[in-house]
């Protein structure tokens, strides 16, 4: 992937993971085109960098999605690029029976809307010099967090979709992953200062670093991740889903 020159779509664009892309490929040179459901914050993005523009965006919302898509392509012909970056994390009780409304709304915003974003442009994408996607997944798609079950399994599903469209687009689209650990966001409630997380910008220094190498790779893996991201390829999965676990509950609760 060049790093720059294009014209960039970052969905979940308005704060953390996404913002922090938004600003750091605006910086290298690229138009940057942010999505989120709250036009004011994108706005906000938008005010201080210019060559930044906004969009409201239900990324849960088939609908949106479709009329989104014809808006961006109608006003940005060049777009080259897509990151789909928007996700939201919940808590789960597994113990119980219980009402399943956190779980079907994660699945259509972490995998559903992706699926369905990447599809609504995936015609347009093919027609454009230097084309990308990049999926933000994570390193709980490959040892998952017992407390955000549905979470875990949606970047898990992600990361499978990721290498299939990898393959199914090659020679046309570069397709990417970026696979994050636990980093200082609001992901959740607190986790912007949790202590033992990766501060968001020790991590973008690092993700910006690999993807300027050339050629990009195929994961985007910060040194960090490495301990999920390998777990069962070194034969040690059981004892590292037991360790991520603890560590995720002792700094839950302080």
């Amino acid at each position: 992937m060049k790093t720059s020159g294009n014209t960039i779509l970052v969905t979940g664009g308005a704060s953390g993971i996404g913002r922090e892309l938004a600003e750091r490929f605006h910086a290298q040179g690229n138009t940057v085109i942010i999505a989120g459901r709250r036009q004011e914050r994108l706005d906000e993005v938008a005010a201080t960098h210019d060559g930044i523009v906004g969009y409201a965006l239900d990324i849960a919302d088939p609908a949106s999605i479709d009329a989104f898509a014809e808006t961006v392509v109608r006003h940005h012909p060049e777009i080259n690029v897509l990151i789909n970056n928007a996700g939201v994390m919940m808590f789960e009780d597994l113990t119980r029976s219980r009402d399943l409304a956190d779980a079907e709304s994660t699945i259509a915003t972490n995998l559903l809307g992706p699926i369905r974003l990447t599809n609504a442009l995936i015609d347009h994408l093919t027609t454009r010099p230097d084309a990308a996607i990049v999926n933000v997944t994570s390193g709980l798609a490959f040892v998952p967090l017992i407390a955000t079950p549905t979470y875990s399994a949606t970047k898990a599903a992600m990361h499978s979709y990721t290498v299939s469209l990898r393959e199914a687009l090659k020679g046309k689209v570069e397709v990417i992953e970026l696979a994050p650990p636990a980093v200082q966001t609001e992901l959740t409630p607190g986790q912007s200062t949790r202590d033992g997380y990766m501060p968001l910008g020790d991590f973008m220094d690092e993700v910006m670093a690999l993807f300027s190498r050339q050629p990009t790779p195929a994961e985007i893996l910060v040194e960090k991740v490495g301990f999920l991201r390998f777990a069962e390829a070194e034969k040690r999965f059981d004892p590292t889903l037991a360790a991520v676990n603890d560590f995720a509950r002792r700094a839950r609760e302080g």
